[in-house]
């Protein structure tokens, strides 16, 4: 599950220590933007302790590097893989521009885990924030078997195509509807062509809960799985959001138990309560009951 994917500096001791004990279904370790230059180094070396020597909630943990054009890049990948071996997850891209990005970085990890001797195979997440990377969304959704997520970067997208916002992740009032919503769109269209999750990116304005609701229910509705996390208040609204509610798995599973039973009979389709089931209805239940299984609800 990717309800919440949570922000932590690579370089902050103490906050890695915390994000272990957060409920994000999912934490990166950043080496990115929230790291200086001159730690950068040394981060990765905090990194690879934290993953090993912290008992974590979340399921999942990964790291974030930095750009492929930066120097950096390819010491993230060697140092914090081969310090944190199986205790990593997943490695997240920024700044991918083509598919060839993922390519690079997939090559790349399968000497490191051939030369370690690892049985575990680590996933690759790659930020779709760039003009290159959303034309090519969908050759880069289907270039390697590693990938396991898109994640809309709309701080850097703004910046890339010019985007007038305020703040990142947030939506000007000016613009009539949702100034995301080509974007999260064409994501999720090569996500699910890919069979992989969406993620939305980063809001910025931590202390404006509702406005995070707001764009986490737009991202959810358009079939993104999660949404980032920068600060732990905003880890509670993303599990929330990107789940089922009882009512809706309740519901479902009386549409679905409903129709199983008039196919039984012989029949393509029942009315319920007012309401036509058949076999295009049921496809989007089974999308609620699977979540819920995930979620063990």
């Amino acid at each position: 599950m990717r309800r919440s994917e949570l922000s932590t500096p690579g370089s902050n001791e103490k906050m890695l220590a915390k994000a272990a004990g957060s409920d994000a279904d999912l934490v990166f370790c950043d080496l990115e933007d929230s790291v200086a230059p001159a730690e950068k180094p040394a981060a990765r070396g905090k990194i690879a302790h934290a993953l090993i020597n912290h008992d974590w909630r979340p399921a999942t943990r990964a790291v974030r590097i930095n750009d492929l054009e930066t120097p950096y890049a390819y010491r993230d990948i060697l140092d914090v893989v081969t310090g944190a071996r199986e205790a990593l997850d997943i490695v997240i891209v920024p700044k991918v521009k083509s598919a060839r990005d993922v390519w690079w970085v997939d090559r790349l990890l399968t000497q490191i885990e051939t030369d370690l001797g690892l049985t575990k195979r680590i996933g690759i997440e790659v930020l779709i924030e760039e003009v290159e990377a959303m034309i090519a969304a969908e050759e880069i959704a289907h270039a390697s078997p590693r990938l396991e997520a898109l994640i809309f970067g709309p701080g850097d997208y703004s910046a890339s195509q010019g985007v007038r916002v305020a703040a990142i992740g947030a939506a000007d009032g000016g613009y009539p509807g949702d100034l995301w919503h080509y974007a999260r769109n064409k994501i999720a269209i090569a996500a699910r062509s890919a069979r992989i999750a969406a993620v939305d990116g980063p809001f910025a304005d931590f202390g404006d809960p509702d406005g995070y609701r707001q764009q986490a229910r737009l991202a959810h509705t358009l079939g993104f799985s999660g949404k980032w996390a920068i600060h732990p208040s905003q880890i509670a609204p993303a599990n929330e959001e990107f789940r089922p509610t009882d009512e809706e798995i309740a519901q479902a599973r009386k549409l679905v138990a409903a129709f199983d039973e008039a196919q039984a009979r012989g029949l393509g389709a029942v009315a319920v309560d007012g309401t036509m089931v058949d076999i295009a209805s049921v496809r989007l239940l089974r999308n609620t009951l699977d979540e819920a299984e995930a979620l063990g609800l």
